[in-house]
């Protein structure tokens, strides 16, 4: 990523001459604006920004901002980043994906994006649909869901792409939604910030084939009870009154309870810099009924080495330990055989 001085820049800068073609209603538009007001507060330069997408609703991004940017191939784009930013660890790399895209045909390039740590920023758009094929189950589709694709209801146990994330070791991990967009904009700042892999996950409406799939957790009148906002080093309190909190019981698993039933030491306080997953883990399946109050904001911030640039030491060092390297050579090296 460029540290050199850039021009000053506004959403205008950003924003590209093509039509932006959602359907109307679609929670891609708060998620793209949001994005794009963003960028001028970043310090880094349309020219050396890199928007690379797969395939689906989301994947048409990459047309609607004004920089360098590929809709590349069905699940692939994780792993066009990375190839982007080990060759070019100066610009600045987002992905862009959805539910389906990232983890479906693409789950197996997202989970090694992701225990590499390839400095990417990597956007997940879930509304739990295929909502660019017309409204087929996705991997994130809720057991029973009826769909297309499945008339008598889903019977495949979704994916909870935290988890994922977390499994394969993210070194960031948050979670946003698309009616908020304060809320978007300060968890992407984060994720930029962020030197490694960062994914975020953003609750994402189809208005068409998945409406108000999370209309209980994500409208304004349902946030104070429903949405617990992570913010580490503090306790892990939510309601209109801050009257209840997280606590994790003696045989290690997170309850909710209300604060004035338990000691204050009891409630959980949120360590997002914890090197341990398991706690983050948690807390991404503390709504594992899909009814319950859902945790928002940042799950997991670590430091690890980041990938592009244990490449280049590599690459550096075995250059000055074996000086130029010798192609010909190579190519007649051990390890080659003849076929008659």
């Amino acid at each position: 990523m460029s540290t050199a001085q850039v021009a000053v820049t506004t959403k205008k800068d950003w924003t590209s001459d093509q039509e932006v073609r959602w359907c109307p209603g679609c929670g891609d538009y708060g998620i793209l604006l949001a994005v794009q007001q963003l960028m001028p507060d970043l310090g880094v330069a349309p020219e050396d920004t890199v928007f690379v997408s797969g395939i689906g609703c989301s994947s048409r991004f990459p047309y609607y901002m004004n920089t360098y940017g590929m809709h590349s191939i069905h699940g692939r784009a994780p792993a066009i980043a990375t190839g982007v930013a080990v060759a070019r660890p100066d610009l600045d790399v987002w992905v862009i994906t959805g539910d389906g895209d990232g983890l479906s045909i693409g789950g197996n390039h997202l989970i090694h994006a992701l225990r590499r740590n390839v400095n990417l920023n990597i956007l997940m758009f879930n509304n739990r649909i295929y909502g660019l094929t017309k409204g087929q189950y996705s991997p994130t589709s809720p057991v029973g869901k009826v769909t297309k694709s499945t008339p008598m209801g889903s019977i495949d146990p979704p994916f909870n792409p935290l988890a994922v994330a977390l499994g394969a070791e993210a070194s960031f991990v948050a979670r946003t939604h698309d009616l908020d967009r304060k809320h978007m904009t300060e968890t992407f700042r984060a994720a930029h910030a962020h030197n490694g892999t960062s994914f975020v996950e953003i609750y994402q409406n189809c208005n068409v084939f998945n409406d108000g799939q999370f209309d209980h957790v994500t409208k304004k009148k349902e946030r104070d009870e429903m949405m617990i906002n992570l913010v580490h080093s503090e306790p892990i309190t939510f309601g209109a009154e801050r009257q209840r909190g997280v606590a994790m019981g003696a045989d290690g698993q997170l309850r909710l309870v209300q604060l004035a039933d338990v000691d204050p030491s009891e409630v959980l306080v949120h360590d997002a810099q914890r090197q341990d997953p398991s706690l983050a883990f948690a807390l991404a399946r503390l709504n594992a009924d899909d009814d319950s109050p859902t945790p928002f904001g940042i799950f997991r911030d670590i430091d690890r080495p980041e990938y592009a640039m244990a490449v280049s030491e590599q690459v550096l060092a075995a250059s000055e330990s074996k000086g130029p390297g010798d192609l010909n050579a190579l190519l007649r090296s051990n390890g080659t055989w003849k076929v008659d």
